[in-house]
């Protein structure tokens, strides 16, 4: 039996049992051929050039569900200050809104985007944009959250509210779920 060292690797060697040679060479990125290495680091540039979304933090539920629900006080800076550590900077501004991509899920819902009040509009509201039909999201939120929602008119495509105020609208084959309440007046008007 003999003994060898190899960096911070100790090969034992007993003359009885040998290795084929492949097993016995480990593959580290000394070893590798320069064009392997070079495609390895194109893959991993392009894994992280090609994710748009980033995925969502574990408060996400928590602070945007409620929010979205009605369940908390809405203040369109706070919003705005937690999606941009959140996912970075705002994609777009349209409609009176900061619009976020996000990879995230509420409620066993895939959630795309998320939306918040810029000062420009009346309303301070918080919105998310959800891969899947009102009825199937409702169904959802009903059975995560315990909200129920009902329709408010007899279209082909109503609007839903629940009593706190959410409301889940359709857009397109998706849904957008939002609550929306109107700016606090300053004292004196």
């Amino acid at each position: 039996m003999s003994a060898s060292s190899k960096g911070n690797i100790v090969v034992i060697r007993h003359p009885g049992l040998r290795r084929p040679r492949a097993a016995r060479l480990p593959l580290t990125a000394w070893s590798m051929p320069r064009s392997l290495l070079r495609a390895l680091a194109l893959l991993a540039g392009l894994a992280c050039a090609g994710a748009n979304a980033v995925a969502a933090p574990s408060t996400f539920g928590p602070v945007i569900g409620s929010a979205l629900l009605c369940r908390s006080q809405l203040d369109n800076a706070y919003f705005h200050a937690y999606l941009t550590q959140a996912f970075g900077p705002a994609y777009k501004r349209e409609g009176g809104a900061y619009w976020f991509k996000a990879e995230a899920t509420l409620w066993g819902a895939q959630v795309n985007e998320v939306m918040v009040s810029d000062d420009t509009s009346n309303l301070v509201f918080v919105a998310a944009v959800v891969d899947s039909t009102p009825e199937e999201l409702e169904k959802s939120v009903r059975a995560g959250a315990g909200i129920a929602y009902r329709p408010v008119d007899a279209s082909r495509h109503p609007l839903r509210k629940s009593n706190p105020g959410s409301t889940i609208a359709y857009a397109n084959d998706k849904s957008k779920i939002y609550c929306a309440k109107f700016k606090p007046q300053p004292p004196g008007r």
